[in-house]
């Protein structure tokens, strides 16, 4: 498994890390997504852990706190040095007035709650999972800076944040010289290329690692979608399509007929061209990869050990390409002296 810097801090992970949305199967998105329980977590989690993939990515709304429990006992009884764990709050997580958000009340209390349904005594990647513009940036990043203070989280990072929200809290936290944000867990893929226009600029920038979540565009780029043909029952895309990113279907099929030319020039799988594409895009310090079962797992697995050529990336990205909104198309008339890091 290839290490990489988590933005430029000095902490190395796994080019691959395990999503745990499967975990639980708990409410409507995520029973879809999968109801991995502790015994199928703990056979996944050793298969991770002997690839060297040692980090595992959660959420306190995955399963309403089950995926971070199940979590926490798939990972009993190992070594805490053994493995890296990360995860967010700020969504909605109880029925108080005070049970959302980045409030100083509502961090410290995620928190607490994280760590004891994670069974551990600290959290190696904590994120913002979404923007709380309702409390000031301020107040966020000095409670999380406590934290970091306390020994209960040791990088911090967002999620899902514009551009303005993350240069507002690196600028923020500058000027008091709390802890910066050293992640953001975006969504990137060949069928959701945003994150190039503003935020990959921002993270090249300012040293911001891309954690990426969802890099086969929702389920889409699978290898089990196909122009003309019906949606396999199989799929999830029947219960969460509605959930997650849109996708116009000429668009789908015309990136996913490149992969398939792609694939069968290196002999790998659609999802092992689509989630390698992805390494060797600028900022990304780490993929998050999810699976069902073991044999979903070890298939993801295979993304690692190789490259594709520059000639196949170019395939790649000429299919994926789209028009950019303003002031994108714009600045790139000016590129030679305001390049992209793509």
């Amino acid at each position: 498994m290839e290490y990489r810097y988590l933005g430029r801090s000095g902490f190395r992970v796994p080019a691959l890390s395990f999503g745990t949305g499967t975990f639980g199967g708990q409410g409507a998105l995520f029973s879809a997504w999968g109801s991995t329980d502790v015994v199928e977590a703990r056979r996944l989690v050793d298969i991770c852990l002997d690839a060297g993939l040692t980090m595992f990515d959660s959420a306190d709304i995955y399963s309403k706190g089950a995926a971070e429990s199940i979590l926490g006992e798939a990972l009993k009884g190992r070594a805490r040095d053994q493995y890296l764990i990360s995860t967010k709050a700020t969504f909605r997580f109880g029925d108080g007035e005070n049970e959302v958000g980045s409030s100083r009340h509502h961090l410290i209390r995620a928190v607490d709650a994280a760590l004891a349904r994670l069974g551990t005594d600290y959290i190696d990647l904590f994120q913002l999972h979404g923007f709380d513009a309702r409390t000031p940036v301020e107040e966020t990043l000095s409670t999380l800076d406590d934290l970091v203070r306390a020994g209960k989280l040791r990088y911090l990072g967002v999620s899902n944040f514009s551009g303005w929200h993350l240069m507002k809290s690196l600028a923020v936290a500058d000027r008091y010289g709390w802890s910066r944000y050293v992640a953001h867990q975006a969504y990137y893929s060949l069928i959701g290329r945003d994150y190039e226009w503003e935020l990959m600029p921002l993270a090249a920038d300012q040293g911001v690692g891309a954690v990426v979540w969802s890099p086969l565009g929702w389920g889409r780029l699978t290898g089990k979608l196909r122009r003309g043909a019906a949606l396999p029952e199989t799929s999830r895309l029947h219960a969460t399509a509605d959930y997650g990113p849109p996708v116009a279907e000429d668009y789908l099929y015309k990136v996913v007929d490149a992969l398939d030319e792609v694939a069968a020039e290196t002999g790998k799988s659609v999802a092992q061209v689509a989630l390698n594409w992805l390494l060797q895009r600028p900022t990304v310090s780490t993929v998050v990869i999810g699976a069902r079962n073991e044999e979903q797992l070890r298939q993801n697995l295979g993304a690692v050990g190789w490259n594709l050529t520059p000639e196949q990336v170019a395939k790649l990205d000429a299919a994926s390409a789209t028009t950019k909104p303003y002031p994108y198309w714009h600045q790139a008339a000016f590129a030679y002296r305001n390049p992209t890091p793509v």
